[in-house]
């Protein structure tokens, strides 16, 4: 028998970060040399960077803060950063070798490989944790302090995991909601 085992199923579907890459940008000047930028200021306040390999946008602001989102794995992510500084560096911007970014959120997706019962759910876990308006939206939101994540539970048992600094979070996240739905019976 194949046995489904949701940790196996976990995927990466964006992560977002944050870096400092300088101390300030002249975003007119550095959409007007970079391909592919985008910049309207009425729209939005940054460049936006759209890269193919990595599929990642970096979003550059004036400050010298940059964000990327987009990345599906934390190794893109830092490709995806590096091929921003080389190209930064390219118009002969100051910017640290490795730029070092922080992570602000990964949103990773799993399946119990079941169907759940989110009524019975509701109401066997603790509620303070939970909310659930099937009218307002189809899934359970389930907000757990350890680790800091939040999981969207859907009755088809998939889940999507946000709030994750680490990968390593949506693993436990997962492990964690099986043990209490199996202990309440519930798979």
């Amino acid at each position: 028998m194949n046995e489904h085992r949701p940790e196996e199923s976990l995927k990466i579907e964006n992560i977002v970060a944050s870096a400092k890459v300088t101390d300030s940008l002249d975003l007119p000047s550095l959409a007007s040399r970079l391909k592919d930028a985008e910049y309207n200021k009425k729209r939005f306040p940054g460049v936006v960077l759209r890269m193919q390999d990595p599929k990642i946008a970096a979003l550059v602001f004036g400050s010298g803060k940059v964000v990327l989102t987009g990345a599906k794995s934390i190794d893109n992510l830092s490709r995806g950063l590096q091929i921003l500084a080389d190209q930064l560096r390219a118009l002969d911007i100051d910017i640290p070798e490795n730029p070092e970014y922080k992570i602000q959120n990964i949103v990773t997706s799993a399946d119990l490989g079941t169907p759940i019962n989110l009524n019975k759910i509701a109401v066997g876990f603790n509620l303070d944790k939970i909310e659930y308006e099937p009218e307002q939206f189809p899934g359970l939101v389930y907000r757990l302090d350890d680790p800091k994540v939040v999981v969207l539970l859907f009755g088809s048992g998939k889940l999507i995991i946000t709030g994750g600094k680490v990968p390593e979070d949506a693993q436990r996240a997962v492990k964690r909601i099986l043990s209490e739905l199996s202990s309440l019976g519930l798979i």
